[in-house]
């Protein structure tokens, strides 16, 4: 890899990690503490966050990330044979498909869902229930694919330069 794809590879290993760390806080003990909660505060308080989300420096890393990563694919894809690029194209396709994937497939629809649940009205338990049920499995996915991602890239770039 020349020091352009080497610098794109750094830039997609730690894009990658930092949504890692993201989720993985939201698995281990952000969802578990809004779980704790009565349903309608639960519910007020994730449409205060996916409301917050949008407007944070999490859109740009995430975003990014994807667009670094599908570069990546484009600009090495017939160099997959020299040392390192297969672990870069293979980090690079997972944050694409577990990490921009499932939440573009599962997370954005239900955060969706539950934007439309109206509170004040009755108890939102029946919607908080189904969204964390399909939310929360999703999120352990994307936390976990965006970990190895970021580890096969940097060990692409690793193998690439030793």
């Amino acid at each position: 890899m020349n020091l352009g794809q080497t610098a794109l590879a750094v830039l997609a290993a730690g894009g990658s990690a930092l949504m890692a760390g993201t989720f993985f806080g939201f698995s281990s003990f952000i969802m578990p503490a809004l779980q704790r909660l009565p349903s309608h505060q639960g519910v007020a308080s994730m449409q205060s966050i996916n409301l917050v989300v949008l407007k944070s420096s999490f859109m740009p890393v995430f975003m990014g990330t994807a667009l670094v990563s599908a570069v990546l694919l484009v600009v090495l894809a017939r160099s997959w044979r020299e040392s390192g690029v297969l672990f870069v194209l293979i980090g690079s396709s997972l944050y694409l498909v577990g990490v921009f994937g499932v939440t573009v497939a599962v997370n954005v629809p239900l955060n969706e869902a539950l934007a439309r649940v109206t509170l004040g009205r009755t108890e939102p338990d029946g919607e908080w229930v189904r969204f964390l049920e399909g939310w929360l499995p999703a999120n352990h996915l994307r936390a976990a694919a965006g970990g190895v991602a970021a580890s096969l890239l940097i060990y692409g770039v690793w193998r690439s330069h030793s």
